[in-house]
């Protein structure tokens, strides 16, 4: 999430200031609309998000409050045509991003040939020697993705980066939706919106369909829970929100134990064993055996459950090595390595700096580039080149110089614009996309739209929430 000059391609306005096609039905619907009333809306939807409890909180807030995260109600839209190619490229990198996961913890044909590095597995902590030569249940390591793409132009968009691990950020896009059905109804009456409320109906299927083989023989319909590190985790709502919605159990760490080689969960009746952990807690607290001993978030044992076929856990342990950035800078090789085909979807041209010739480059251009930490996520640890200040780019060169592998380096793209409700009117402010990919063995379903996020600060790209960044809802229409 970077910082750019002036867009070049606004996704609602030709430059001459005419509506393109794909909005042309919404805009007609918000000219003939009370611009008093359209405010009232506006200030309404806040109230309702905190209503709803639609909240989270920011690590390292010394307030430690819970904040609302923005949302602005101009749609983002995409045209049918747009999304069958997106879907296309989604679906591709996604099944590449499996195949390479299952190709790291068994035979690395990638590193034999010479594709990849082998540093960036023996130097790479997310790389986890305990799922080396398991399967999990299925063939299945990246149950939900998160592909965060940006756009640059009329049909120009890339992949900014994956997110294999623990993807968030669905729970916002389903209230997002809610709230636009129940401020305007009608616009869903004269607009073809494809729908995105059966998200949880279809997790719930998809994470089903992963359950080991001793649950899927048994004939019962498989137990899936939310593991969740508490109410204080950033991202607690949205754990409540998909639980509640899957009819999944919520569960805490201590809720859990190993009952006769099986995961269980404590209820009123003693403990139920659960055939699918859909977890939100990252590896290194997974297992106090196995990984951080003085971890109170995980379960004592369960990796030797997973290990011997009993529990599936989702994503699996070890798929954060996909999210690691300098992995990203090779996914054109990785597409190419596992599907015989040339990437779809592009990814943003990145320097490694952990390469000399690259570090050199990156070290000279600082003022223009953005610089992130591989391992980094949430709008943390990077440097926005154009708008640092001269001692903010002689710190991070100390950075650079002393730990070079630690980092990538990208240019500053002129990226999209959607216009926001502003107190002025329309106003134009730079988006990501975040589209929602399911995996299981019946194939990978991708749901039509995702989290659209908006920086809310004019020139800004900084969409992160945890940084000032809203969001808006996402709309595919219909063919």
């Amino acid at each position: 999430m970077q910082a750019a000059a002036t867009a070049k391609y606004d996704e609602m306005f030709l430059p001459d200031g005419t509506v393109r096609p794909a909005y042309s039905g919404f805009h007609e619907w918000y000219d003939g609309q009370d611009k008093r009333w359209l405010k009232k809306q506006d200030s309404e939807a806040e109230n309702f998000f905190r209503r709803t409890g639609i909240t989270f909180n920011v690590y390292g807030d010394n307030a430690g409050e819970e904040r609302l995260i923005p949302f602005d109600m101009i749609p983002r839209i995409i045209t049918a045509a747009e999304w069958r190619k997106l879907s296309k490229g989604i679906e591709q990198r996604v099944r590449a991003l499996n195949a390479f996961l299952q190709d790291l913890y068994h035979r690395q044909e990638i590193i034999r040939s010479g594709r990849l590095p082998e540093r960036l597995l023996r130097e790479n902590a997310a790389f986890l020697p305990e799922m080396v030569g398991f399967t999990p249940p299925g063939g299945v390591y990246t149950h939900i993705v998160g592909v965060d793409l940006v756009r640059t132009g009329p049909d120009e968009f890339m992949v900014l980066e994956d997110n294999a691990r623990t993807p968030s950020g669905v729970s916002y896009m389903l209230e997002n939706r809610e709230t636009m059905m129940a401020m305007f109804p009608e616009l869903f009456s004269k607009i073809p919106v494809r729908p995105v409320s059966d998200y949880p109906r279809r997790l719930a299927r998809s994470l089903a369909a992963c359950a080991p083989d001793c649950a899927l023989q048994s004939g019962e319909r498989p137990v899936v829970a939310v593991l969740t590190p508490g109410i204080y985790n950033s991202a607690y709502y949205e754990h409540a929100f998909l639980a509640d919605q899957m009819g999944a159990e919520l569960v805490e760490g201590g809720d859990l134990r190993i009952v006769d080689g099986r995961v269980a969960m404590r209820t009123t009746t003693g403990y139920k064993p659960i055939d699918v952990i859909y977890r939100r807690v990252d590896d290194e607290f997974l297992d106090p055996l196995s990984f951080n001993p003085t971890s109170m978030l995980g379960v004592a044992g369960i990796m030797d459950v997973y290990r011997a076929g009993k529990i599936t856990i989702a994503n699996a342990p070890g798929t954060g090595i996909a999210d690691d950035k300098a992995i990203y800078s090779f996914m054109p090789e990785i597409v190419e390595f596992y599907t015989g085909e040339k990437p779809i979807l592009q990814n943003v041209p990145t320097w490694r700096c952990s390469e000399a010739d690259s570090l050199a480059y990156v070290l000279d251009n600082l003022k223009d580039l953005v610089v992130k930490e591989v391992h980094g996520s949430g709008g943390y640890g990077m440097l926005i080149g154009p708008t640092a200040t001269k001692r903010d780019i002689a710190k991070f060169e100390e950075k650079l110089r002393a730990r070079p592998d630690n980092y990538i380096a990208q240019p500053t793209l002129a990226l999209s614009t959607v216009p926001i409700f502003a107190r002025a009117g329309l106003a134009p402010r730079h988006v990501d996309l975040r589209p929602f990919v399911l995996v299981s063995p019946q194939g990978v379903d991708i749901t039509p739209g995702g989290l659209t996020r908006v920086a809310l600060k004019r020139g800004s790209l900084v969409v992160n929430s945890s940084q000032g960044g809203g969001t808006k809802d996402s709309w595919v229409l219909d063919e």
